[in-house]
């Protein structure tokens, strides 16, 4: 397969052409699955320059050093966020915020409290109607990329 590059545990942000430099990146973006996408099509859509989107791909055994080297290139970053799509009790938050404390605070040596941003807890993983959802979608986006 021509391009192919094989599996990554975690891919680093893809684009860093369209970012300012390390530097004066505000915010990591830490997640996983089809959100990516929707994430890089916000940021480009509202033109931030200063937010890095990271993809977790496989969560266990979790990534420890990538995810701390991830946060370390970004030295002036003031939030480490966790997007899902997920109903908070549903996906990957409850298993990766613990783990991205203990990456920071052992392998970097500060302890980054990540934020999180998904839709709430919910007793359904789907809202219903879509276009809640499509709403939801685009409020998750903007919670993660413009705020």
């Amino acid at each position: 397969q021509a391009g192919y590059r094989g599996f990554h545990r975690v891919i680093d942000e893809s684009h860093p052409e369209e970012l300012k430099s390390d530097d004066q990146v505000r915010k990591v973006v830490f997640c996983s699955g089809k959100i990516y996408y929707e994430l890089l099509e916000k940021r480009r859509y509202e033109e931030k320059d200063d937010v890095a989107i990271v993809r977790v791909e496989q969560l266990s055994p979790f990534p420890f050093d990538k995810v701390a080297e991830n946060v370390a290139k970004y030295p002036n970053a003031t939030e480490v966020a966790w997007a899902q799509e997920e109903p908070k009790n549903m996906g990957a938050w409850m298993f990766v915020h613990d783990r991205i404390l203990t990456a920071t605070r052992e392998i970097n040596g500060a302890e980054v409290r990540p934020t999180y941003v998904g839709r709430k807890t919910m007793a359904s993983p789907a809202e219903g109607y879509g276009d809640v959802h499509t709403r939801e979608q685009d409020r998750i986006a903007h919670e993660a990329i413009v705020d």
